[in-house]
């Protein structure tokens, strides 16, 4: 059953999230493309794979070192990177672990990454669902939970996918809403395209924030 209390979704840049609940927060993916302060003041950071846009060690230790109690969830090729510096504070997870986190329940989604050419190997990568659905965030990948998904984090635009593999992916796992991630190189420009498209053929509300901007979910 999903939780009641009141979550609040606030975005940052490209596919960073911040969740809050009952004064407590967890952030999934500052990366690179994310501001410098996304982590700080989290009090659980996940990570769904090692591509600079998701991970960026410098925004991560920013948050381990604001808050001594700090922990980070992520798989293998983020957590050995990380282990050594934070010992304790690093936790390895992958498909199918479930976990506690700044109160918050997270389920692990997935295994690799999409294929962004056949001539590229696929790295490792996997999804979050938060609290019994409530929130899903597949990093790279379309990956579909087995579960009922309340809010998509949508990736709605990268080098390794096309409109077309949004919008049914949209239809796949078939969320109440989706919210716009992985935007940083979508131009303005080229929104309205995307939102008509996905909004019209998903199958669900599709919602945009800015950097910033939040929402209860």
């Amino acid at each position: 059953m999903t939780p009641t209390t009141l979550t609040t979704l606030t975005k940052n840049s490209h596919a960073c999230i911040r969740l809050e609940k009952d004064g407590r927060s967890l952030v999934i993916d500052p990366g690179s493309f994310t501001e410098e302060d996304a982590a700080v003041g989290a009090e659980a950071i996940l990570v769904t794979h090692e591509h600079a846009d998701h991970f960026n060690e410098d925004r991560l230790r920013a948050g381990l070192e604001a808050n001594p109690a700090a922990e980070i969830w992520t798989l293998k090729s983020v957590a050995d990177q990380l282990s050594a510096a934070f010992p304790g504070r690093v936790h390895t997870v992958g498909h199918g672990d479930t976990f506690t986190a700044a109160g918050f329940d997270v389920q692990v989604h997935g295994e690799l990454h999409a294929v962004i050419h056949p001539d590229i190997p696929r790295i490792t990568n996997v999804g979050f669902l938060v609290d019994g659905g409530r929130v899903f965030h597949p990093g790279d990948a379309l990956t579909v939970p087995d579960h009922a998904v309340e809010t998509l984090m949508l990736p709605v635009m990268a080098p390794w996918s096309k409109i077309s593999e949004v919008i049914d992916y949209v239809r796949e796992v078939k969320p109440q809403r989706a919210y716009d991630i992985h935007d940083a190189l979508l131009t303005d420009l080229a929104r309205p395209i995307y939102d008509l498209q996905i909004g019209a053929l998903g199958g669900a509300e599709h919602l945009r924030l800015a950097p910033g901007d939040s929402a209860a979910v």
